[in-house]
């Protein structure tokens, strides 16, 4: 059976870099379970929709073509910040959620290239996805440090964007991924959490290396 490790947590503690980083390291597949949620709130908006509306959310879940999966990261409109709340928005429709179900289970089943293992990064690896995965980090940070990261990051896109506004879009974000009904964003009980708001990219990579290698032996 594949080793699966399941890094969850919300926008910004950093778990996409450590999910990459850790998936680099023992030589596993790596899946950013966000872009396919991001690929759907970004079909809706292209296509003139409210991503809240739960039948064009539906529709564009259902249009996704698993083929297009890995190319997915090029899309450049997949990072901004318009897209990544229409991503929160299509993630609270229960119909969504069922359509990537399988997609990502399947990861977990039988990782690309023949790989011994898988890393999958999200919201509900841990609980939802992946329940059985051998390791489980729920990466954190503060909201303060996290908008100072996705600031950071917007401006580095180019993209004028002012802390106030970071914040407060994040926070309204989190409060609808913990409260979701389906899914919400939440540590898995056998969790380890991991809090980045103190650590630098490399210090948060070899700490999440350190609890990967003790869960696996």
């Amino acid at each position: 059976m594949p080793i699966i490790i399941a890094i969850d947590g919300p926008s910004a503690s950093g778990k996409g870099t450590i999910a990459r980083k850790v998936a680099e390291h023992f030589g596993f597949a790596h899946l950013d379970t966000g872009l396919l949620y991001r690929a759907v709130g970004l079909a809706v908006l292209r296509g003139g929709g409210d991503p809240g509306d739960a039948g064009l959310a539906e529709k564009a879940a259902l249009a996704l073509d698993p083929a297009r999966i890995a190319g997915l990261a090029e899309d450049q409109d997949l990072r901004l910040d318009t897209t990544s709340v229409a991503a929160s928005k299509v993630a609270a429709v229960p119909a969504v959620r069922a359509s990537l179900l399988k997609f990502q289970q399947d990861f977990c089943a039988v990782p690309p290239e023949g790989k011994p293992g898988a890393v999958l990064d999200g919201r509900d690896i841990g609980t939802v996805i992946a329940p059985d995965a051998m390791v489980k980090i729920f990466v954190t940070a503060s909201p303060e440090a996290r908008a100072a990261r996705r600031l950071k990051e917007l401006r580095g896109r180019g993209q004028n964007a002012t802390y106030a506004e970071v914040l407060k879009d994040m926070k309204e974000r989190d409060a609808r991924d913990a409260m979701r009904i389906i899914a919400p964003t939440k540590p898995a009980p056998d969790a380890v959490v991991l809090d980045t708001t103190e650590m630098d990219a490399a210090q948060a990579v070899a700490e999440a290396l350190k609890i990967a290698l003790k869960k696996m032996g």
